[in-house]
């Protein structure tokens, strides 16, 4: 039994050194990827509204790369590709709006999964690493219990030394748990403060487009031709029967 103690105190110190490294590389990992979702976001956006007009802002999106750009991205492609005048399937039955505003939301869903990945782990190593420690304690106390038992020996000098050496994983555990519960509160807010920005700009688009009745230029330019070009059509047709 000794041994088996002994050995199971010793996998659970590794085992937390294990998840220390992990809390580590996860923190160095998602710092880089909320600060560069956030340059870029902040970047484009700032691009975007100062674009001359729609094409401006259309190419400026097409070259541009973060969260805020592909929420734009996909907005334009929406509008590029919906016509409420063919139906052929269930997804184009929506009106422009309400295909633009679903497919926006869907996105920044997207976006935020992406960011929040890596989270729950963070936060499952923080709730569990102090147990773990805990029971690494709990054998590690049984094999230093059993030494003095074989010692016959029950003096301070004899109990201090093994006890405090059980107790080594608890304090390992703690050590792991907080810098992972902080670092899971911090990536928290970083996201929702990342979608609450994505929110923003998604408002603002939608908005930008309503003004455009939920239409590209190109989309527009054809639309005026078409309508130019059977007005043409009716005013020759009546020429040649007043002819």
């Amino acid at each position: 039994m000794t041994d088996i103690n002994t050995i199971i105190h010793d996998a659970t110190i590794w085992l937390l050194i294990g998840f220390s490294i992990v809390t580590w590389v996860l923190i160095v990992v998602k710092v880089l990827q909320t600060r560069k979702a956030s340059k870029q976001s902040q970047s484009f956006v700032e691009q975007f509204w100062q674009a001359k007009n729609l094409n401006d802002a259309i190419a400026q999106s097409k070259q541009a790369e973060g969260p805020t750009a592909h929420i734009a991205q996909v907005g334009f492609k929406i509008l590029r590709e919906a016509d409420e005048k063919t139906h052929q399937d269930l997804q184009q039955s929506w009106s422009r709006q309400d295909l633009l505003e679903r497919n926006l939301r869907k996105q920044i869903l997207t976006e935020r999964r992406q960011l929040e990945k890596g989270s729950a782990i963070l936060a499952s190593i923080g709730n569990n690493a102090p147990f773990i420690g805990l029971f690494g304690t709990v054998f590690g106390i049984i094999h230093a219990l059993q030494a003095i038992a074989q010692s016959g020996n029950a003096s301070m000098d004899v109990v201090a030394g093994p006890i405090g050496q059980a107790l080594i994983a608890t304090g390992i555990g703690i050590a792991v748990a907080v810098p992972a519960v902080l670092a899971y509160n911090y990536f928290v807010r970083k996201v929702k403060n990342i979608g609450a920005d994505l929110d923003d700009f998604a408002t603002d688009f939608v908005s930008l487009t309503q003004k455009t009745g939920f239409q590209l230029p190109s989309q527009q330019a054809g639309a005026s031709a078409l309508s130019q070009k059977t007005t043409e059509t009716a005013v020759t047709r009546e020429q040649e029967v007043l002819a």
